[in-house]
């Protein structure tokens, strides 16, 4: 019997002692509801604004419109937001919903990565609309480091969502924003810095 007690007993410091569990959470994202503009044009100055909207648990997303285009940033950002600055070339916007990849380990809960449902004008000059995933690093409350890792073509591609997460999963942790190659998973469209 206390053999029995004691492997019970390893078994379950285990699987306390087990890597972090990682898991999804989804938030919505509305800009009439969800985000505050805190800067925007002027008349004459063309037509951008920047916004700031609730997220997962106190983790914001950042969004810089400018010209139909859309740039966005989950978690905290660094000082200088011009500086992450990257769209589609072609006209987009965000999807209204978020998914969060999480780790949690204990008590502690990191959302690391997000996987983001984006519409982008087809370049062709049709209304086709392509959909793409695209897979960003959340930005820490230390390191204020995040960007976007990967690109998951999504039009047509049935198990794209899959995709997305395999890559969160196994990529963003060690990516290195500004240093690392984005990976790119189908003819996604053009995506970089983009200057109007």
């Amino acid at each position: 019997m206390r053999l029995l007690i004691l492997i019970l007993a390893a078994v379950g410091f285990c699987s306390v002692a087990r890597a972090g569990d990682i898991s999804s959470a989804y938030t919505d994202l509305d800009w009439k509801t969800d985000c505050a503009t805190y800067a925007q044009a002027e008349e004459g100055e063309g037509d951008w604004s920047d916004l700031v909207c609730s997220g997962y648990r106190g983790y914001p997303v950042m969004i810089a419109y400018d010209d139909a285009r859309e740039s966005l940033y989950y978690g905290f950002p660094a000082a200088d937001m011009t500086a992450v600055w990257e769209s589609f070339v072609g006209f987009n916007s965000g999807g209204p919903r978020i998914e969060w990849r999480i780790e949690t380990d204990g008590d502690i809960v990191v959302p690391f990565a997000t996987i983001h449902r984006r519409s982008v004008a087809s370049a062709d000059g049709s209304d086709k609309k392509i959909e793409v995933l695209v897979v960003s690093k959340v930005g820490q409350p230390e390191e204020k480091q995040g960007c976007t890792v990967g690109l998951v073509l999504a039009s047509g591609v049935p198990d794209a969502n899959a995709a997305a997460q395999k890559l969160a999963d196994e990529k963003v942790r060690a990516f290195t924003c500004g240093k690392d190659q984005r990976v790119t998973i189908g003819a996604v469209p053009a995506f970089g810095r983009v200057d109007n």
